[in-house]
């Protein structure tokens, strides 16, 4: 049984950081790509990041990039996202995903709140 496990959320001011990780289980991780979904309070889906099987390429969303970074340890069957400089937009659930021509599990995500 696939299983995707985030943890890492919780409450942050503006300008911190905070690391998710998720936990991959029922599955060879280092064959799949990855990538990270958001969802603000009341609002739909957002794409946040993407990274290669092999850890060797990634993408970003234009409102994330240059302030988080995707990572993985295939060794360890985890995905990380590290997340600086936070912004109060950018509160929201984030889940990890697994990709395989789009995405085909998700994770059950992790709050994180951004708020003085």
């Amino acid at each position: 049984e696939v299983q995707l496990v985030e943890s890492g959320g919780g409450l942050v001011q503006p300008g911190g950081s905070l690391r998710l990780s998720c936990a991959a289980s029922g599955f060879t991780f280092s064959s799949y790509a990855m990538s990270w979904v958001r969802q603000a309070p009341g609002k739909g889906l957002e794409w946040v990041s993407y990274i290669y099987s092999g850890g060797g390429s990634s993408s970003y969303a234009d409102s994330v990039k240059g302030r988080f970074t995707i990572s993985r340890d295939n060794a360890r069957n985890t995905l990380y996202l590290q997340m600086s400089s936070l912004k109060p937009e950018d509160t929201a659930v984030y889940y990890c995903t697994r990709e395989n021509s789009g995405i085909d599990y998700w994770g059950k995500g992790t709050l994180v709140t951004v708020s003085s």
